[in-house]
C-alpha cells in the first residue's frame, strides 16, 4: 500500500532525493514545504519507496522498488482505478533506476487492457498513458547574444515581481502555482516582470530553488505574444 506522509516527516525523504542525478528541485519544494503537495511512502518507520507530488502535476518516483504492496497500490493510482486522482500528472523516475523499467511494465500493461476493451478512439486515447523522456538544454551565452540583436528594444521597466503580482497575475505557469504564499515567495524565491501600459506583459521568476540552483518559469500574457 501507499502510505501517506505526514508533513513533519517529509525530512526523512531528503537524503534519498539528493542522491539521485535527475532535476529533484520540484520534489524538493514539497520537502521543504515551499509549496503544498503529497508524499506517499511504503510505511511510515523508516520509508525506503518514495512518491513525491507536486500540486501543479508533477511527481517524482525513487527509493526502493521491492515492495509488492507499493508497487501494487501505484499501479492502481496510475491507472487511476478508484478514480481518486483528479489531474492529470506528470510522472518522472530516474531513467537509469530500477523504477524505469517497473513503471514500463505497468504502462504496457494497463495500455494492453484497453486496446482488448472496445473502446471509442477518443476514450482511447483519453485513457492510454504516455511514456516521454525528459530532454535537457544547456544555455549557450553566444547565442543568446547574438540573437538578442534581432529584437528590438523597448523602453518598458523590468521590475522585481511585487507582491500585488503575485497574486493578480494570470497564466498558466505563475509563481502562486509554485509557492505556498506570497511572503515565503519574496522570502525565499525570486521573479521579474516586464510591464506594458501598466500591464504584466511578461514574467520569469524562480518555480523552484536550492542553494546553488532554481528552475525558471516564464509566463507571457496572450495579449502581449
Amino acid at each position: 500500500m501507499m502510505i501517506e506522509l505526514a508533513p513533519k516527516d517529509y525530512y526523512k525523504a531528503l537524503p534519498p532525493l539528493r542522491q539521485l542525478q535527475t532535476n529533484t528541485m520540484f520534489a524538493e519544494a514539497v520537502l521543504k514545504q515551499h509549496v503544498s503537495g503529497r508524499v506517499y511512502v511504503d510505511r511510515s518507520e523508516n520509508p525506503r519507496t518514495f512518491y513525491v507530488v507536486h500540486p501543479y502535476g508533477m511527481s517524482l518516483l525513487f527509493g526502493d522498488p521491492g515492495n509488492e504492496s507499493f508497487t501494487q497500490a501505484l499501479y492502481d493510482y496510475i491507472t487511476n482505478q478508484s478514480a481518486t486522482r483528479h489531474q492529470v500528472e506528470w510522472l518522472q523516475t530516474d531513467p537509469a533506476g530500477e523504477w524505469s523499467g517497473v513503471i514500463d511494465s505497468m504502462l504496457s500493461s494497463h495500455n494492453s487492457r484497453l486496446e482488448n476493451r472496445d473502446l471509442s478512439p477518443e476514450d482511447f486515447d483519453r485513457k492510454k498513458i504516455l511514456r516521454n523522456t525528459r530532454v535537457n538544454f544547456s544555455f549557450n551565452r553566444d547565442a543568446y547574444l547574438d540573437e538578442k540583436q534581432n529584437f528590438p528594444r523597448h523602453d518598458e521597466p523590468v521590475i522585481r515581481t511585487t507582491k500585488e503580482q503575485f497574486l493578480i497575475q494570470t497564466g498558466a505557469v505563475i509563481p502562486r502555482f509554485f509557492w505556498w504564499n506570497k511572503e515565503l515567495f519574496a522570502e525565499e524565491g525570486i521573479g521579474y516582470t516586464l510591464l506594458r501600459d501598466g500591464e504584466i506583459a511578461s514574467a520569469s521568476f524562480s518555480a523552484c530553488c536550492t542553494a546553488n540552483q532554481l528552475e525558471i518559469g516564464i509566463e507571457t500574457a496572450d495579449a502581449h505574444r
